[in-house]
């Protein structure tokens, strides 16, 4: 998708209705959805191939034009005429974040396209380390293209990663890596989110219904656990200054999936990845992870 940004001032409100005037000074069009999942895999070092859908429309050409200047592949991106690219447009004005405008799609994708997509997936995946599922719930991860995909990979013995989102939460069977956060976890099992859970148990019970290898959970402040058939690991939250919270799952996943393929220790994946979406969060707007100051600061905790 395409994060699209209108910045501007605003002094007055309008005439016509009790909502500001913003004054446009600055249009943006950036790269967004599992594509800010590819930017943090890029500047981590690694080689990301996108395969998912665009519309046949101009928004879908300037997709592909962004993914160009970023030097990341087209060749997975399949055009779909039936549907729009999707675009969220915020509208910000005096540093303050006014409106969301969303053009989008969430139907499940023609079943054609879906074979197309699947086509385009097989032609890849043999050169994959590992497989990375960025759910949004915008159609295009259907219960179908999910087991097909995992069967793929299973076969291929390529592991795979999973954000979920609550759709299709339980269609990911079988994969290597589950990361939901505590939310999603308290809402898959229809609980009520007030309510006080043990999210270690829940983690447990998710890892046995999705057959997975690992779960990991976001705990937000509280850190993140990893947990798997045979023990867990509860990592706390480093100490950060919160600026914005914006894309560090992106770059939560981006290390987990990483360390996944390289087939590191469970608690260094968690370790790893906890770190990465704290560092994200000390910076103002989505921005990829910085592979030199992990480094740096994953060196610095080693030495404690």
């Amino acid at each position: 998708m395409i994060d699209a940004y209108f910045y501007g001032t605003s002094t007055r409100n309008s005439p016509e209705a009790p909502v500001p005037i913003i004054n446009l000074v600055k249009k943006e069009r950036r790269l967004g959805g599992a594509a800010n999942v590819a930017l943090n895999i890029k500047a981590l070092g690694a080689t990301p191939i996108l395969c998912s859908i665009v519309g046949k429309d101009r928004n879908g050409t300037q997709l592909k034009s962004l993914l160009e200047k970023e030097a990341l592949s087209t060749q997975g991106i399949v055009e779909d005429e039936s549907r729009c690219t999707t675009v969220k447009t915020r509208v910000i004005g005096n540093n303050h974040h006014y409106l969301r405008i969303d053009e989008e799609e969430t139907d499940l994708i023609p079943t054609d396209v879906e074979n197309q997509l699947f086509a385009t997936i097989s032609s890849l995946v043999q050169t994959a380390d590992v497989l990375i599922f960025q759910d949004y719930n915008k159609g295009v991860l259907s219960p179908n293209l999910i087991k097909s995909v995992t069967q793929l990979c299973n076969d291929s013995n390529v592991p795979i990663v999973v954000d979920p989102k609550h759709d299709q939460f339980f269609d990911y069977q079988n994969c290597t890596l589950f990361k939901p956060n505590r939310k999603e976890i308290i809402e898959a099992y229809q609980l009520k989110e007030e309510e006080d859970h043990d999210i270690q148990s829940l983690a447990q019970r998710l890892r046995k219904d999705l057959n997975a290898k690992n779960v990991m959970t976001t705990l937000s402040e509280e850190g993140v656990l990893i947990i798997n058939d045979q023990e867990h690991h509860h990592l706390p939250a480093h100490p950060r200054n919160i600026l914005d919270v914006s894309g560090a799952g992106d770059s939560v996943l981006s290390v987990a999936a990483l360390c996944v393929a390289l087939e590191l220790p469970d608690p260094t994946i968690a370790g790893l990845a906890n770190l990465a979406g704290g560092l994200v969060c000390e910076k103002i707007g989505v921005v990829p992870v910085d592979k030199a100051q992990l480094l740096d600061e994953a060196m610095k905790l080693e030495k404690v």
